[in-house]
């Protein structure tokens, strides 16, 4: 983990919603967020599937599309507005500043087309590269990533899910961004290949000094990797702060319950809790409290107010029984 500094911003989100336009009506699937990224800093975003989490990740880097529509909010890199870029400002931002890693590196690369010509292909896009320096730098791109520059040669389909996966993070890192969102990148991989790929990821981090936004469901893994961690639901930012602290003393009782799902190596055994009901319908938001129906510590209160995030010292949850919540 970094030492991100405290004087600087890299990327900050205000008040960012987006909507997606369905024909039974509007489903918010990002709800009032805001949040700040610091240079070197990694922040993890947690979230059950459906939360929100990808859809700000889309939205970050403009890569959202109809139905999906960003109705609100401003987004601020490095004091740039990036909803006000016009298309060429984009095209340079999305690489030169900001790359994503997807999912499944196999959605991602070109089926029909080798390594290298993907590889040399967003060079030769956005800078005035040569060809053989293109090359060069493929090679030196693979060979950091643990990869055999023989390999420049195959097509996706003759690699395996991991080595996918590295080319996927060495095509990201081609234009030495600033900031890299990684969307369950490890999801579809052996629980060996991902902490090897972790492990890599983040000694490529100190090595080039970017930043990182690591999604996933699997806060166990953040709480190896991260500085920060946020934790969304229906749509909405419920819970932010220091790994430690969010690991040690959750505050929300969602962060709780998806704590609580996750088997402990150390301490005593503990049946594995799972959070009742079923996650919050975007399309029927309740009033008040959107995990009122899955809390065990639901009030009146709760069914009237919708909380927004309550900070203390650099903590914010939203929750108006937080200080009762006993982790």
């Amino acid at each position: 983990m970094s030492n991100p500094s405290d004087q600087e911003i890299l990327i900050e989100i205000r008040n960012l919603c987006v909507d997606y336009v369905t024909p039974k009506g509007i489903a918010r699937a990002v709800n009032q967020v805001s949040l700040e990224l610091k240079p070197r800093e990694t922040l993890g975003l947690a979230g059950e599937s459906g939360c929100g989490k990808s859809t700000l990740a889309f939205a970050i880097s403009r890569l959202h599309k109809m139905p999906a529509l960003i109705s609100q909010g401003e987004i601020f890199f490095q004091g740039n507005d990036v909803l006000r870029m016009n298309h060429d400002q984009l095209r340079k931002f999305r690489w030169n500043e900001v790359t994503v890693v997807f999912q499944s590196a196999m959605n991602s690369l070109n089926p029909v087309i080798s390594i290298e010509e993907q590889m040399t292909d967003v060079m030769h896009t956005h800078t005035q590269i040569s060809k053989d320096e293109a090359r060069e730098k493929s090679i030196e791109l693979l060979r950091t990533v643990g990869i055999h520059p023989s390999r420049l040669t195959s097509f996706p389909h003759q690699l395996s899910g991991g080595m996918r996966q590295r080319i996927a993070i060495a095509i990201a890192l081609a234009l030495k961004p600033k900031l890299i969102i990684m969307d369950e990148p490890t999801t579809a991989l052996d629980v060996v290949v991902e902490r090897e790929i972790m492990e890599e990821i983040f000694e490529l981090k100190d090595h080039f000094g970017f930043s990182v936004l690591f999604i996933s469901h699997d806060l166990s893994l953040m709480g190896e990797i991260t500085d920060r961690i946020g934790v969304m639901y229906g749509g909405k930012l419920i819970e932010i702060g220091a790994t430690e602290e969010i690991m040690v003393h959750p505050r929300h009782p969602y962060t709780q319950g998806l704590l609580a799902s996750f088997p402990k190596i150390h301490g005593p055994r503990k049946r594995l809790e799972g959070i009742p009901g079923n996650p919050v319908d975007l399309l029927n938001m309740p009033v008040g409290c959107s995990f009122q129906d899955r809390c065990k510590y639901t009030n009146q209160k709760c069914y009237e107010i919708d909380p927004s995030l309550n900070f203390d010292s650099g903590f914010g949850v939203a929750c108006l029984n937080h200080d009762h919540v006993s982790p």
